[in-house]
Parts: structure tokens; sequence; C-alpha cells
């Protein structure tokens, strides 16, 4: 019950999820939840009681570097109570903590250490890893794609022409990022980790360009410094990409799709199972030799007959078409003129009956 300005009291209306809340003292705007406090010595005066160690193998090609950076290395990891060691026999780099080290995590950054120098990451950008803020994730892109040439220009996708997306992606999530045979090596905060991330699995898995993470991440970036949107979704602001369906070539030989049975194929026939269905089985050594010779010498007969036929059908005359054609002219020739002839007869006839008619007729008029 809450006194109004009018004197009335008035029931304050609570949500029923904040009914027994309680205001804490310490809960007030002042705090920043997020922020990372860094670890003194006082923290853990005693110190750890056990050793931990970790190792990492480098290429070859990294061993010149590695010898002359190795004394700043060294000198950076000792300010933190770290020991390391460089093997140039195995090829290795060691990393441990000592009495002297009190913060439990340092061992971890440690290793980020190691592991970024031997994906060729600069000494002095590989050690702000050991700042607390910043922090670092090596993705693996060798077993994403099979194919050598494709992985190759996904690859060169990511990085750019004169290497400008990757530094766009650089400026937009704030993180460094580099691109090693087939790892790439990020270093930033959490947040900006996640995202180049997704950028660099969206781009080598051919998901998406990383020029429209690129437009994506600019306008969220203009959309932050309104304070009336923070609180608002932005999903009606970003652009929203179609992928378009390309057409693939289809392949020359198309399989046949067999109908689906439960059952298995017959089981094919032995080599032994075919001479006993055959009566081969049971014959002597003898009588398979017989058998292969008589099918040897008929063999032989037939390509002798197929010898005779081909030297034979070089003195066979050739069919002459010339004639064959005259001839089918002249008897369609002849067909036409019998038709012709038998009009001329009819007509004739037909002249004939008329002449001796009108003869009669003269006989009589001269008689009467």
């Amino acid at each position: 019950m809450e006194p109004s300005k009018d004197g009335i009291d008035h029931e304050v209306v609570v949500n029923k999820n904040k009914r027994h809340r309680k205001e804490k003292p310490w809960d007030d705007g002042s705090v920043d939840r997020w922020k990372i406090e860094p670890f003194k010595k006082e923290d853990n005066p005693t110190g750890l009681l056990e050793e931990s160690s970790f190792a990492t193998l480098f290429p070859r090609y990294r061993e010149k570097y590695l010898r002359e950076v190795w004394p700043s290395v060294t000198r950076a990891l000792k300010e933190h109570c770290i020991a390391c060691e460089l093997n140039l026999v195995e090829g290795s780099m060691t990393v441990r903590t000592t009495r002297k080290t009190y913060d439990p995590y340092i061992i971890m950054k440690a290793r980020d250490v190691i592991k970024l120098l031997a994906r060729s990451v600069p000494a002095p950008q590989a050690l702000k890893v050991l700042d607390d803020e910043m922090q670092c994730d090596i993705v693996k892109i060798g077993g994403m794609v099979r194919n050598k040439e494709k992985f190759t220009k996904r690859r060169q996708r990511l990085i750019g022409p004169n290497g400008a997306t990757l530094k766009a992606l650089e400026l937009l999530t704030e993180c460094y990022i580099l691109v090693q045979g087939t790892t790439v090596s990020l270093m930033g905060p959490y947040r900006g980790l996640k995202t180049a991330r997704r950028i660099v699995e969206d781009c080598v898995q051919n998901k998406n360009h990383p020029i429209y993470h690129i437009k994506e991440l600019m306008i969220k970036r203009e959309l932050a410094k309104d304070p009336a949107l923070a609180e608002e979704n932005w999903s009606r602001f970003l652009p929203q990409f179609k992928k378009k369906n390309v057409q693939r070539k289809k392949p020359k030989k198309v399989r046949e799709v067999k109908e689906y049975t439960p059952f298995p194929p017959a089981q094919q026939m032995s080599k032994v199972d075919l001479a006993i269905e055959s009566g081969e089985y049971f014959l002597s050594a003898e009588q398979k030799q017989m058998r292969k010779d008589t099918a040897k010498e008929e063999k032989q007969l037939k390509r002798l007959e197929e010898r005779k036929k081909e030297r034979s059908a070089a003195y066979d005359a050739p069919e002459e078409k010339e004639r064959k054609e005259r001839r089918k002219s002249r008897k369609d020739g002849t067909e036409e003129t019998k038709a012709e002839a038998k009009k001329l007869k009819d007509r004739l006839k037909e002249k004939d009956g008329r002449e001796k008619g009108s003869k009669r007729v003269q006989d009589f008029l001269a008689c009467v």
C-alpha cells in the first residue's frame, strides 16, 4: 500500500514473476557485471599444488623465426611465472607452471600462445592473448571441402582481392584474423570470435559469401548507434539474401534406378558348378585336351573361311546401279506409251463410226 497525493492508499500492482523479488543493496546501475577483474597475487598467496604443462609441435619452416623470437616469448611468460621450452630436435614447444605461479588459468593462456605461434601468428600479436579481455580460436577448414580446387577458391574468397575482405572483417568483428594453410587463427573478444567463426565456416562450406556478412555487420553497427532501436528487433532492417539455384551439369551416363526388392540377388555359379553342369568336370585329362584341340581346330577353320570370303570379295563385280535405274525408267516409259496408244485407237474408232453412218444416209437419199 502506497499513499498517493490525494491521501488515498492504492494497491501497487506487482508482476507475478517478481512478487518475491527484493531490492538488493549491491544491485545498482553503476556495477558492470561483465567486467573481468584482474587476478592478483593476493587472491592466491599459496600458489598451485600440482604442475600443469602443455606441448605443441610446429612446422619446420617456423624454426628460424621461433629461434629469433623465443627470448621475447620467454620474458613475457616469465612475468606470469610460466616456464617455457623450445625443442628444435623434436620440433615442439612446451609451457609449464612453476612454484611461483598464482593464476590457475594463465597456463591455458600460455597454451594458446604456443598454438598461435605454431600457426604462423607473429609473436607480438600472439602474446596479446595473455590479457584477460583477449581470447583466441583456431578454425580447422581443411576437412570441410574434399575437392582441393574448390578449397583454394573458397579460401581465396575469404581473403579477398589484396586482402580487402579480410581487413573489412577484422574492422567489423574487432578480431585479428590470419588464414594459414588449412587453419584460420582468430583473436579478439568472445562476441567477435563467435561472429568471425560463423563467417569463416559459411564461406568455406559455400553457405554464404563473406560480402553479405560484411553488409549485415555494417547495418548492425549503424543501428547500434541509435538508442531508440536498442531494444527493438533488427530483422526488418537487415537484408534478406536469397540463394540462387544454379543448374548443375547433367551427367553423361545416367544410371538406371532399379526397383527395390527385399530379396538378395541369386548367387553366381562357381567354375566348378559350371563344369559339373556342362559335364566337363567328369572328363579325364586326355578327353579335356581332345575337347580343347577340337574347339581350337573349329575356330581355325572358321577363321580360314572368313579370310577366303574376304579375298574373294575383291574379285566380285560391283552392282551397277545406273542400269537398274534405266531399266526402271524404260518400263515406266513403255507403260505410258501403251496408255497413249490406247487413247488414240479409241478416238479413231469413234471417227470411223461417224463416217460410216453419214455414208448410209447419203445412199438412202440417192435411192429415193
